[in-house]
């Protein structure tokens, strides 16, 4: 996806991130929760995939109908990247190891 397409995408879509002292993390948009643990949370948003890293994460709250998920415990990073990107990176290391 290039810029000028996550540009028109995020005029129609309205997602927050909000961070509260590195311990609360509350996410809108969320259309799912593809994996977690206590040091790595992979959403799908609609804006793309967001990976939470930190220590003693936990779901704290999952709301399918608001599209909402909060994350606690001690969060030391956030990152977007596109759906496709983690696919075909999948893909390519499974070909590499054969």
């Amino acid at each position: 996806m290039t810029i000028e397409e996550r540009k028109g995408l995020s005029n129609n879509v309205i997602q927050n991130l909000v961070l509260e002292n590195r311990g609360k993390l509350s996410i809108s948009g969320v259309l799912d929760v593809l994996s977690f643990d206590d040091q790595v949370v992979i959403v799908e948003t609609e804006l793309g995939l967001l990976t939470v890293k930190g220590e003693d994460l936990r779901i704290n709250k999952l709301s399918i109908d608001t599209s909402e998920v909060v994350i606690e415990g001690e969060i030391s990073c956030m990152n977007y990247s596109e759906k496709d990107i983690e696919k075909k990176a999948g893909s390519l290391l499974g070909k590499i190891f054969k």
